[in-house]
C-alpha cells in the first residue's frame, strides 16, 4: 500500500501535538494553581486537582495500550483526543474546586490513551530506518513539555486568565483530531481477545490508593493516620491481587513474559528511576532560585531552558544513533551525565550564581534526554506489532510512577530537613513562634518553603533572620539533590544490563499506513 509523504507528515504532527498536550498539562496547571484557588477557593482540596488527573492517566496507560493492541490504535487514540478536549472544555467552566477535580479526571482518562499510543503509532507508521530520527523528535517533545509547561502556565495566568490554561488545549486538540481522524489509515487486521477485567480493576484500584496516599499524606492527613495507612494497605492488597490476576490471565494488561526480555525490563527500570531523578531537579531548582537566591519567578522558570535544550540535543542524537550503535552505548554516557549533574547540584549554596546553575542544568538535560527517545524505541523494538501498545504503555506508566514517587518521597525528605534547619536557625523553638519573635509577620508559616518565594514577604523579614532561613532552605534542597543521585545511579546501573541490542533496520514493513 503506497504512502504519501505529506500524509505521514500530517499524522506525525497530530501525534506530536497530542503528546505535547497530555504530558504538559500537569505542569502547566500546577503553575496556575495559586490563581485558580484564589478564584475558586477550596485551598484544603486543591491537591485533588492534580491527583485526579494523575490517577486517571496512570491507570489508563497500560489499559489503553493493551486495548490498542487488541482492537486497533486509531479508535482509542481518537477517543483519547476527544475525551481530553471534553475534559479541558469542562475544566474551563468549573465554578468550584470539586467540579474542577471531576473534570480533571475526565482529562486524565484521555491523556492515558494519548501518550503511549502516540509512540506506538509512530513506531508502526514510519519505515524502520526512520524510527530512530523520529523517536528522537518524539522524545524531545516529551521532554520539552515538562519544562515548557511551567513557563506557559505562568505566562497565561499573568497575562490572560486561568481558564485559558485549559482552553488552549481545544485548538491544539482539534488540529490533532483532524490529522489523525482523516489521514491515519490502519491496515493491520486485529484479532479480538479476552479482556483482562480483573487485572484492569485491580490495577486501577492500586494506582488510586497509591497516588492518593502519596498526595494526601503529610498534607490533609498525617502519615501515620488511619486514612493514609489504610490507603497503603489497600495498595499492597490490590497489587498482590493484580499480580495474581496477571499470572492467570490469557491476555494480561501487563504481561510478565515481556519482562523476560533483557532490553525491555532494563528500559523500564531506567525510565522509572531516571524519571524520579529528573523531576526532582525540574521542580526544586526554581524553588532554589526564588527562595534562596531571591530571584524572580521569570528567572526561576527561564533557568529550566538550558535543561530543555540539553534534553533536546541528546534526545535527537539518541534517535539518530540508535540504528548505528547499541542502546546501552547511548544510555550509559547520558545517564552518567545525569549522575554528574545531580552531584554538581549538591555543591550549590546561597552564593551560587545563575550561570553556574545553568551549566549544571545543561548537564541534567543532556543526561535525561536520551531516555526520552531511546527507551521507548528499545522497548517496542523487542516485540511484534500486536504487543507494541502494551510495551509502550507499560514503560510510560512506570516512568510516570517513578516521577510521582520521586517528587513525593524526596519532597518529604526536603520538608523534614528544612523544618529541622528552621528550628535550629530560629533558636530551637517552633518555627512559627521563632518567626514571630524575630519580627516575621503573623500568620506566616515559614516551614513552607513556598512562603519564601514572595518578594513582598522577603522584604518584610529582618535581614539576619532571612539569611538564616535561606540557609536552611538551601541546605534542605541540596540534601534533596544528594538523595536524587540514588535513582539516577540505579538507572545508570540498569543501562549496563541492556545487552548488545540495537535498532535493527531491515526489510520489515509497518503494519499501518498514513494514507492510501
Amino acid at each position: 500500500m503506497a504512502v504519501r509523504k505529506n500524509n505521514i507528515g500530517l499524522v506525525l504532527a497530530g501525534l506530536l501535538l497530542s503528546i505535547l498536550m497530555a504530558s504538559m498539562d500537569n505542569t502547566i496547571v500546577a503553575t496556575a494553581m495559586g490563581d485558580i484557588v484564589g478564584k475558586l477557593g477550596g485551598l484544603d482540596k486543591f491537591v485533588w486537582v492534580t491527583s485526579a488527573y494523575m490517577v486517571a492517566e496512570m491507570a489508563g496507560m497500560p489499559i489503553f495500550g493493551k486495548l490498542s493492541d487488541m482492537y486497533g490504535r486509531k479508535k482509542f487514540f481518537v477517543f483519547g483526543i476527544l475525551v481530553f478536549m471534553l475534559g479541558s472544555a469542562l475544566c474551563g467552566t468549573a465554578t468550584s474546586i470539586v467540579e474542577l477535580t471531576m473534570y480533571r479526571a475526565v482529562q486524565g482518562i484521555g491523556a492515558g490513551a494519548l501518550v503511549p499510543i502516540a509512540f506506538t503509532i509512530m513506531f508502526d507508521v514510519v519505515a524502520p530506518e526512520a524510527r530512530g530520527k523520529l523517536g528522537g523528535l518524539f522524545g524531545a517533545v516529551f521532554g520539552l513539555s515538562s519544562v515548557f509547561g511551567p513557563l506557559l502556565g505562568a505566562y497565561i495566568t499573568q497575562y490572560a486568565a486561568w481558564e485559558w490554561v485549559f482552553y488552549i488545549n481545544l485548538p491544539l486538540g482539534l488540529i490533532a483530531f483532524v490529522f489523525i481522524a482523516f489521514f491515519y489509515k490502519e491496515s493491520h487486521q486485529h484479532q479480538s481477545q479476552q479482556i483482562d477485567w480483573l487485572g484492569a480493576a485491580t490495577l486501577i484500584g492500586a494506582v488510586v490508593c497509591l497516588i492518593f496516599a502519596l498526595e494526601l499524606g503529610g498534607k490533609a492527613y498525617a502519615w501515620d493516620s488511619a486514612q493514609i495507612l489504610g490507603l497503603f494497605a489497600g495498595f499492597a492488597a490490590l497489587t498482590l491481587l493484580f499480580l495474581y490476576a496477571e499470572s492467570k490471565a490469557k491476555e494480561p494488561i501487563i504481561s510478565f513474559a515481556m519482562f523476560r526480555t533483557r532490553v525491555y525490563w532494563s528500559s523500564n527500570v531506567m525510565a522509572m528511576f531516571s524519571g524520579a531523578a529528573f523531576i526532582t531537579a525540574s521542580v526544586y531548582i526554581p524553588i532554589f532560585i526564588q527562595g534562596v537566591l531571591g530571584g524572580k519567578a521569570t528567572n526561576s522558570g527561564l533557568v529550566l531552558l538550558p535543561m530543555m535544550l540539553g534534553s533536546v540535543v541528546t534526545a535527537s542524537m539518541g534517535g539518530v544513533l540508535m540504528t548505528k550503535v547499541r542502546y546501552r552505548s547511548i544510555m550509559i554516557p547520558t545517564l552518567a551525565l545525569l549522575v554528574v549533574g545531580l552531584g554538581l547540584l549538591t555543591t550549590l549554596d546561597e552564593n551560587s550564581s545563575l550561570w553556574t546553575i545553568r551549566i549544571f542544568m545543561v548537564l541534567i538535560g543532556l543526561g535525561v534526554g536520551g531516555s526520552f527517545s531511546v527507551l521507548s524505541n528499545a522497548a517496542m523494538n523487542a516485540f511484534e506489532p500486536r504487543q507494541r501498545g502494551a510495551a509502550s504503555s507499560t514503560l510510560n506508566f512506570l516512568r510516570s510512577l517513578g516521577m510521582t514517587m520521586g517528587i513525593t518521597i524526596f519532597g518529604i525528605v526536603q520538608g523534614q530537613v528544612f523544618t529541622q534547619k528552621m528550628s535550629e536557625a530560629l533558636g530551637g523553638g517552633a518555627a512559627g513562634s521563632g518567626a514571630a519573635a524575630g519580627g516575621i509577620p503573623q500568620g506566616v508559616d515559614l516551614t513552607d518553603p513556598h512562603a519564601l518565594l514572595s518578594p513582598e514577604l522577603r522584604q518584610a523579614i529582618p535581614p539576619q533572620v532571612l539569611e538564616a532561613i535561606t540557609h536552611a532552605l538551601s541546605s534542605s534542597i541540596v540534601q534533596l539533590f544528594a538523595w536524587a543521585i540514588i535513582p539516577a545511579a540505579l538507572a545508570l546501573i540498569a543501562a549496563f544490563f541492556m545487552g548488545k541490542d540495537k535498532m535493527v533496520v531491515g526489510e520489515e514493513q509497518g503494519e499501518y499506513t498514513a494514507g492510501h
